[in-house]
């Protein structure tokens, strides 16, 4: 099967063998917000189940989104009220629908009317990829030139007091890829392995593929 980032791959059709069935994932960040008007897009969307996430606490976890890929056959297109609701990053989205395109699954966003089954949407995510590439670069390139200076003047280690959102970002990215080593990232970003393992509660998830364990469906 051709890499489903490849320019080659966005001119095949997609999924090669249509179900028709359409299946929904809705999820609300806080407690105060509602889950019906996604759902009512959704059903209006003709999807004829939708799973749905209520994120509780600090809590990272989805277990509905899970749910969701398990149940999701080859063939058949995911679709959500909007990407930030499936994707909490630009790098999460991109990795969870390049895996949907590998398991020949469709995915439909509604609010950017995105769909992966038309070669129109699979340049967009094509874009999408090369664009998150350029952005981890640029932080990789930055936190190095930080440190780089840091350390010209004087500082020892190069380490910040407060543990900055970008360098989780970064450390996210790069986590899912077996030649960054935790220390070799945390070097690189100005932190102690320590540190990483305090701020990202999923880090082991991260390590053990470039798509969150979530997304493996029933294949645990």
């Amino acid at each position: 099967m051709a890499d489903p980032l490849e320019p080659s791959a966005l001119l095949l059709p997609e999924p090669a063998v249509p179900t028709g069935i359409r299946i929904g994932y809705a999820r609300v960040s806080t407690g105060g917000q509602k889950l019906d008007r996604q759902i009512d897009a959704l059903t209006e969307a003709g999807c004829r189940r939708v799973f749905a996430d209520k994120k509780s606490g600090r809590s990272d976890l989805r277990p509905e989104l899970k749910a969701c890929h398990a149940f999701l056959a080859a063939g058949d297109t995911l679709v959500v009220p909007s990407l930030d609701r499936y994707g909490r990053s630009l790098q999460d989205l991109i990795n969870m629908v390049g895996e949907l395109r590998k398991r020949e699954i469709g995915f439909t966003s509604l609010h950017e009317s995105l769909d992966t089954t038309t070669p129109g949407g699979r340049l967009v995510f094509h874009v999408f990829a090369a664009l998150a590439e350029f952005i981890r670069e640029l932080i990789v390139s930055g936190t190095r030139e930080g440190l780089a200076a840091a350390r010209a003047r004087g500082r020892v280690g190069g380490r910040p007091s407060v543990v900055s959102p970008d360098i989780l970002r970064a450390a996210r990215d790069m986590l899912p890829n077996p030649d960054n080593s935790i220390t070799t990232i945390a070097k690189l970003l100005g932190v102690s392995p320590g540190t990483l393992y305090n701020h990202i509660p999923d880090l082991k998830d991260l390590r053990a593929g470039r798509v969150p364990r979530q997304i493996e469906g029933g294949q645990e």
